[in-house]
């Protein structure tokens, strides 16, 4: 929770003057959103979009798929994407062509609570990181391992099968 209440000052201290929208990217951030959204002090909008760059498994797809619409207008406005994790980028990226090709914010930013930089491959700012963390699989406060593991309330970390908090 000190993490992303920091993140949360961060954020806040670069948008006090402004109303944006912070865009959750779902399902993973369901947990991460609340609790940001809970220590955020101004005033924000809040809109949601589904993507997808896996299907189970412990690897992604590389292939991005928009899964639900934005479920709010945005162009013209600041937007702060709210990720649960950044690993290698390609979700973010594709999210990044749709949102300059079709929505046109005045400015877009991400915001996430995890990150593992070992695999990013860099080809834009992550501005806002609560966290770095090894390139591990982890499951729980959210994230999950094929479906499952979204309502552990701690983060966990996957090892030869077996879960290990």
């Amino acid at each position: 929770q000190e993490v992303i209440k920091d993140l949360a000052l961060k954020v806040y201290e670069d948008y006090k003057d402004e109303v944006p929208i912070f865009v959750g990217v779902l399902n993973g951030v369901i947990m991460f959103f609340a609790d940001f959204l809970k220590h955020y002090p101004g005033r924000c909008e809040v809109a949601f979009l589904q993507v997808s760059s896996s299907h189970g498994g412990l690897q992604s797809t590389g292939i991005v798929y928009k899964k639900m619409d934005l479920t709010k207008d945005v162009e013209g406005r600041h937007i702060i994407l709210m990720e649960d994790i950044v690993d290698t980028g390609n979700t973010l990226e594709s999210l990044f062509e749709y949102f300059k090709n079709t929505q046109r914010p005045q400015s877009l930013k991400v915001a996430t609570l995890l990150m593992k930089p070992d695999v990013f491959k860099d080809r834009f700012p992550i501005d806002y990181v609560a966290k770095e963390i090894p390139n591990k699989f982890v499951l729980g406060y959210g994230l999950d391992y094929d479906e499952l593991g979204r309502n552990l309330p701690d983060l966990y970390q996957l090892e030869d099968g077996r879960i290990n908090h």
